[in-house]
């Protein structure tokens, strides 16, 4: 019986009965990840269970996916894990192995601005802002950072509900104009159709100016330097973003089916590979644990 028709059992198993399987791939452990996720398990316990071979003849149990749970469960100093038990045929456990790391949208993380709500109604269980952010391991900044999406300005998330701007980092650094320049916002919005998108290299050239972003390279900000003189500081712009000449294109561009297989798992448009970049950006640096980027 092929591992698709096995019939599970939910188990609760001694952690010293289970023996990783010495043919996984996974060679490299992300020590720092394994204690953060150990912080969890101390918190919340073990949410997804691993999955292991029926018992040997010793009582032994042989891990087929769920190693880092098990030494985070280690680390936490867990007796016993919950663990799903099924028979898996010694050809097809590598191939269930890369699948399960595969992710295929099983693991899909929260969009940002989801986590970010999420985040911000536990935080209100808590006494301060620190104490929320100790109970995930993480420091202040990382929560003040992880719920900047879900405080915007009424002005900024409407313009993130219309499409006109698709990242959530985009988002807060707008709200961040907002606060400093609010003049400057509402030239950039007034230049736009209804619907329309906010020009990536007008909004870079005002983030840049305003000090809420960092610079590029001198290279990079040549290109940009063309824009940057479409966009007025008064509330009442005359010029047009799309006056704006575009810089030439120096690299090459990504594989459209690789483009197109990103979008289909993140939920996007694959016709717009900026936003596509812009969220995947957003999720590797959630999966890192940074939040939003140094601006």
């Amino acid at each position: 019986m092929g591992f698709k028709e096995t019939v599970p059992e939910f188990k609760m198993i001694d952690v010293a009965k289970i023996v990783p399987d010495p043919a996984h791939p996974r060679r490299q452990f992300d020590e720092a990840g394994i204690k953060r996720l150990a912080d969890s398990i101390t918190g919340v316990g073990l949410i997804q269970p691993v999955v292991v071979q029926p018992a040997d003849a010793e009582g032994k149990y042989r891990l087929i996916v769920g190693e880092r749970r098990l030494r985070a469960a280690l680390l936490a100093g867990d007796a016993e894990i919950p663990a799903l038990v099924r028979a898996c045929a010694p050809n097809e456990t590598l191939e269930v192995q890369v699948f399960e790391n595969l992710g295929q949208g099983v693991r899909l993380p929260l969009a940002p601005r989801e986590m970010a709500q999420a985040l911000k109604a536990i935080a209100r269980g808590f006494e301060s802002p620190e104490a929320a952010a100790e109970h995930f391991g993480q420091p202040a900044t990382w929560l003040e950072q992880k719920t900047a999406p879900a405080n915007l300005s009424p002005k900024v998330e409407a313009l993130l509900e219309s499409g006109q701007i698709t990242s959530c980092t985009t988002a807060v650094q707008l709200d961040k104009l907002a606060q400093k320049n609010e003049a400057r916002l509402d030239a950039l919005v007034a230049e736009l159709e209804q619907g329309e998108k906010l020009p990536k290299k007008v909004l870079e050239a005002v983030l840049v100016e305003e000090g809420v972003k960092r610079g590029k390279k001198k290279a990079d900000a040549d290109a940009i330097e063309p824009a940057a003189q479409a966009v007025v500081a008064a509330p009442a712009p005359t010029a047009s973003a799309s006056a704006a000449p575009a810089a030439p294109s120096t690299g090459r561009r990504v594989n459209p089916g690789k483009v197109r297989m990103v979008a289909q798992i993140l939920g996007l448009d694959a016709g717009d590979e900026e936003a596509v970049l812009d969220r995947l950006i957003d999720e590797f640096l959630a999966l890192k644990g940074e939040g939003n980027p140094p601006f």
